[in-house]
C-alpha cells in the first residue's frame, strides 16, 4: 500500500521506509520557530537540558505578538528572545522593522519549502504545508527539545483527502474556501488529522490562497494542511527558496480516512459567525448587521494579495462614519509593496488606520481590543469569545473582500452591495 504526503515526508525525516497512520516516530527537523510569546517559556526548558542549540541556521526567532512592546511585560519577552538569538548566533532572528508575523515572513524569505519538516511553537505553523511540506505546532517542552535535539516525536496522523473541483470565483479568496471547509466538518473535524488539498480546483488557487487555507487548518482541528507542489509553487519558490529541497507526491494508492469535495465554482463569500469559525453562513443569507471595527492582516490574511483585495474594493470610498477600520500588511516587504502600488494612500484616504506589521488585535493583544457589546469583522483566523477583547464583544470572520466592503457599509457586506448601495 502506498503513502500520502504527510506519510512520506514523516517516513523520510524518521529515516524509514515507510510508515502508517497511528504509528509513533522520531523524526529530524529542518527547521524550528517561536515568537515572543511561546519562546521564553520553552528557552527555561532548554537550559534544564544545557548545551548548544542543535543548528543555529534551522533555528528561527520572531518577535510578533505584543511586539512593538505594549507594556513593560511584552518589552521583557521580547528581550528574552533577542538575548537568547545573540547568545546562540541564531541566523534567522528578525527583529521588529526588520521582518514581520512569523508565518507570512518564513515562506516570503524562503526559510521553509518543499518537503521541510517544520515546528512552531504557534498553532498556525502549519502555513507552511502551502508550500508541499509538513509543518505543525508544538508545546513547551517539545520546542525545547527541538532547539537542543533537532528533534521531535510525531504520532503519524490519518490523512482526509480535499478534493478541490471547478474554477474559483473573482470575488472568492482562499478565506472563503477554508471557512466553507471548516463548516463543513466542523472546528474538530480533522482533529489530529492531515488535510491534503488535491484536485483540478488547485489550478485556479494564487500561493496567497494557498497559505491561508494551510494557516487555517487548525480550526478545523488538524494537525497539518498540505497542498502538492506544482507550477504556481515553483514560481514562487524560485527566487526565494536558496537550500536544496526534496518534493514528495502521494502514491495513487496512498490511503486517506475520508474524502471531502468542494466544487470552487458554486463558492460565494462567506462569514464565520461568533464564537466558532465553524459557524459559517453565506454572504446572502445574513441580514444587516452592524459593526464598529474591522481588521485586514494576520498570519492568515496579511500578504500582499490581501492588501491588494481590500484596496481595490476602498479604493473611492469612505468608510463609514460608525467604524474603525485597521489596516495590518503582515510583513515589512508587504507593507513595502503596499506603498509601491498605492494601496496604504486608497486606506487611508478613506479612513483607514494603517499598522506596523503585528500579530496585535488577532489574539487581543493590542491595536484593535474590543470594548463590551461591539462586533467586529476580522480577516483573523478565530472568533471564540473574548478572543479580540471584552467577553460580550463578537468577532465575524471573513475574506479580506467581505472585511473592506463591510468597513464602507457599516454593516456586514460584500463588494457588490457597494454598487447596490450607491
Amino acid at each position: 500500500m502506498g503513502m500520502n504526503m504527510t506519510e512520506k515526508i514523516l517516513a523520510a525525516h524518521a529515516g524509514v521506509e515507510k510508515v502508517s497512520a497511528g504509528q509513533l516516530i522520531t523524526c529530524s527537523l529542518d527547521m524550528v520557530l517561536a515568537n515572543d510569546v511561546t519562546a521564553p517559556p520553552s528557552f527555561k526548558e532548554f537550559d534544564k537540558i544545557g548545551g548548544p542549540v542543535f543548528d543555529n541556521t534551522k533555528i528561527a526567532l520572531i518577535p510578533d505578538h505584543f511586539t512593538p512592546n505594549k507594556d513593560i511585560k511584552s518589552a521583557q519577552l521580547a528581550k528574552s528572545v533577542r538575548e537568547f538569538a545573540n547568545k546562540h548566533n541564531i541566523i534567522n532572528y528578525f527583529e521588529v522593522g526588520r521582518g514581520g508575523i512569523e508565518h507570512v515572513i518564513l515562506p516570503e524569505k524562503g526559510i521553509v519549502a518543499p518537503g521541510m519538516l517544520t515546528i512552531g511553537a504557534d498553532s498556525h505553523t502549519c502555513t507552511y504545508g502551502a508550500l508541499g511540506g509538513f509543518s505543525t505546532g508544538v508545546g513547551t517542552t517539545d520546542l525545547a527539545v527541538g532547539l537542543a535535539t533537532g528533534k521531535a516525536w510525531f504520532k503519524v496522523p490519518e490523512t482526509i483527502k480535499v478534493v478541490l473541483s471547478g474554477e474559483k470565483p473573482h470575488d472568492i479568496t482562499g478565506k472563503d474556501v477554508m471557512l466553507t471547509l471548516i463548516g463543513m466538518i466542523g472546528v474538530d473535524g480533522a482533529l489530529y488529522k492531515a488535510l491534503e488539498f488535491t484536485g483540478e480546483g488547485i489550478k485556479s488557487l494564487s500561493m496567497d490562497d494557498r497559505f491561508t487555507i494551510s494557516n487555517m487548518a487548525i480550526e478545523a482541528g488538524g494537525k497539518n494542511g498540505i497542498f502538492p507542489v506544482d507550477e504556481t509553487t515553483l514560481i514562487y519558490i524560485k527566487n526565494r527558496v536558496k537550500t536544496p529541497y526534496k518534493i514528495f507526491n502521494s502514491d495513487p494508492d496512498a490511503q486517506y480516512c475520508r474524502a471531502v469535495h468542494i466544487n470552487l465554482s458554486d463558492l460565494v463569500p462567506v462569514v464565520a459567525f461568533p464564537h466558532l469559525p465553524g459557524n459559517t453562513k453565506k454572504i446572502t443569507d445574513i441580514g444587516d448587521i452592524p459593526i464598529d471595527q474591522v481588521v485586514i492582516g494576520s498570519c492568515t490574511n496579511g500578504r500582499i494579495e490581501d492588501m491588494k483585495i481590500a484596496a481595490d474594493v476602498l479604493k473611492g470610498h469612505t468608510i463609514d462614519k460608525n467604524v474603525r477600520c485597521i489596516v495590518i500588511p503582515g510583513s515589512q516587504q508587504v507593507y513595502k509593496q503596499s506603498v509601491q502600488a498605492g494601496y496604504i494612500d486608497i486606506f487611508i484616504e478613506a479612513g483607514a488606520a494603517v499598522s506596523t506589521p503585528t500579530c496585535g488585535p488577532c489574539l487581543g493583544a493590542h491595536m484593535g481590543i474590543l470594548a463590551a457589546g461591539e462586533r467586529c469583522v476580522s480577516t483573523t483566523n478565530r472568533n471564540f469569545r473574548g478572543r479580540m477583547g471584552h467577553v460580550d464583544s463578537e468577532v465575524y470572520l471573513a475574506g479580506p473582500q467581505v472585511a473592506a466592503a463591510s468597513a464602507v457599509l457599516g454593516k456586514i457586506a460584500q463588494p457588490s452591495d457597494l454598487n447596490n448601495d450607491q
